[in-house]
């Protein structure tokens, strides 16, 4: 029996205990966000009204997250339960059966436009967009180890404004007093991503399209891809759980001496040996470190959502046409 298991109990016990309850702020809805994009999404909905508590921090990798006894308790008091879905965290079906927790768990990516993770086509409307693709058989062995969409569609920015939608609609929910509050800061953050999206589309446009193709680490920019047009190459799958074959990073160096290939570039929460490997190979300079899954630490140049977009485009923008 896994550690979250055995503590189930206890976790019960704290979750009803009349000294917790009496702890907790009446005015304060308690959040959890299951990785640090998305608490900081919540963050700019909630204010000053939420406490948010983050499962995976700044530079922690969701994919092969390992939950902590403490994390069920956290869970356990919970209000809201903010998640993005479409099997981004594998943790937490067992962590929310092991917390007991009654807090709604929301699913962000609902009514987002979903890309397979394959990227031959794309769903939109969030739960019936998940049925119809489950229904579908996928050969692919990388869709059956780590699910038929690609989970990474804070990628666009038009799909983080659904987010922020969806968040502020949760809060209103949980705590209808502050809905006006969660209404005008969502709102508000709204602008800022649609200047964003704005901001990041001319960046790329200042880009040769033939020079619009780079390398990644693992295949986590697909919606960016699709949204903003850049070409983005990976010899590891959606998830950093998933292994590049020999075969794989063979044909993506033929690729690059093909002169298709632009730029290469190391994410934050991958080894960069590959893709040093690759680039050592291929003549390529390393053009910077991108971030996919999880926000910088303080000091960092991504301690936000938009501040991760934006330093994400300058640095390909930049190694593209330096290179």
């Amino acid at each position: 029996m896994s550690a979250l298991l055995k503590l189930a109990a206890a976790v019960s016990v704290i979750a009803l205990s009349p000294t917790a309850v009496a702890t907790a702020s009446a005015q304060e809805l308690s959040v959890i966000a299951s990785f640090s994009i998305i608490a900081d999404l919540a963050k700019n909905v909630g204010g000053d009204r939420v406490k948010i508590t983050t499962l995976v921090g700044p530079g922690g990798d969701a994919h092969v997250y390992e939950p902590k006894p403490a994390d069920a308790v956290a869970v356990a008091g919970a209000d809201v339960v903010l998640v993005n879905g479409l099997e981004f965290e594998g943790f937490l079906e067992r962590l929310v059966e092991a917390s007991g927790t009654t807090a709604p768990i929301v699913e962000l990516t609902s009514g987002s436009e979903i890309l397979s993770s394959a990227e031959e086509e794309h769903h939109e409307g969030g739960e019936e967009g998940h049925q119809e693709g489950a229904e579908e058989e996928h050969a692919d062995e990388e869709d059956e180890d780590h699910g038929a969409f690609d989970p990474h569609a804070w990628q666009s920015v038009r799909n983080a404004e659904v987010y922020v939608d969806n968040i502020a609609v949760a809060f209103c929910s949980a705590d209808a007093a502050g809905c006006d509050t969660y209404k005008a800061n969502a709102e508000a953050y709204g602008e800022q991503l649609i200047a964003l999206d704005a901001e990041i589309r001319a960046a790329v446009a200042q880009i040769p399209e033939e020079r619009r193709t780079i390398i990644t680490s693992h295949d986590a920019f697909g919606y960016f891809e699709h949204e903003y047009g850049v070409d983005f190459v990976a010899p590891e799958g959606v998830s950093t759980e998933s292994e590049a074959s020999a075969a794989d990073i063979a044909a993506l160096i033929e690729q690059v001496r093909a002169d298709k290939a632009s730029a290469i570039f190391v994410e934050s929460i991958t080894n960069s040996r590959l893709i040093e490997q690759i680039a050592s190979e291929t003549g390529l300079t390393v053009g910077g470190e991108l971030y996919s899954d999880a926000l910088s630490s303080e000091g960092g140049p991504a301690v936000t959502y938009i501040d991760m977009m934006r330093h994400n485009i300058t640095t390909i923008k930049a190694a593209i046409l330096r290179s």
